[in-house]
């Protein structure tokens, strides 16, 4: 399977750095579309929903992380960043929330840099050590 122990924190963090490059070019492209049309001011269906692609990779990814990883820390600071990056995506869906659009920024980049400090300092080579802080 593509998500195993070893390879889920570079997906991760390779999901949340696509997710990231999505929320930072999707300002630019529409504002680019508009100019050159004066139509179609409504955001694609298909571009809404890469949103609960990244989040459901994401969350794949963490599920796997926390599994191997040596440090206790890094398992509910993973679903912290998940959770937060969750809500502010369903925030922006139903509006609930009047939030900065920017707010999102701050749980992309808290997955990426778990995601890599995982990948390079938590990892378990034997199942004893992801039991208890390393």
């Amino acid at each position: 399977m593509i998500f195993t122990e070893q390879k889920s924190d570079s997906i991760g963090a390779i999901s949340s750095i696509l997710c990231l490059i999505h929320c930072v070019s999707t300002p630019f492209i529409f504002l680019a579309q508009s100019s050159l049309l004066n139509c179609c001011n409504e955001v694609p269906s298909w571009w809404k929903l890469i949103d609960y692609f990244f989040l459901v990779i994401s969350f794949i990814a963490i599920f796997r992380s926390t599994k191997t990883t040596s440090k206790s820390w890094i398992k509910p600071a993973l679903w912290v960043s998940w959770g937060v990056l969750f809500v502010v995506i369903i925030n922006e869906k139903i509006e609930l929330l009047s939030l900065s659009e920017n707010i999102i920024y701050i749980p992309a980049f808290s997955l990426i840099g778990l995601h890599l400090y995982n990948r390079k300092y938590c990892q378990c080579n034997t199942d004893k050590c992801c039991t208890h802080e390393g």
